[in-house]
């Protein structure tokens, strides 16, 4: 089971979201219910990154919607940011 740590890049861009289109709360919510079980499920379309935000990893949340995040070690993720696929590479 993975830990998350919110990063305040994450939390900042999330609350201007979820003003705009409240439908994200749940659907990060049960993202989220899948990601600390299994980080690499289908469902979420888990990729690394390349280029600048190499390193880093993102996982999908409907179709468009990106969750940029970094493994802190095998059992603890840093969330970074979310938003669109323009908007977060």
């Amino acid at each position: 089971m993975v830990e998350i740590v919110w990063g305040p890049k994450f939390k900042r861009v999330y609350k201007k979201k979820i003003k705009h289109y409240p439908e994200i709360n749940q659907q990060l919510s049960d993202a989220l219910k899948l990601f600390v079980k299994d980080p690499f499920h289908p469902i979420l379309k888990t990729h690394k990154l390349g280029g600048p935000l190499k390193g880093n990893f993102a996982f999908s949340l409907g179709y468009d919607l990106r969750v940029v995040f970094k493994f802190l070690d095998k059992e603890e993720v840093f969330l970074e940011t979310i938003g669109t696929h323009d908007e977060v590479y």
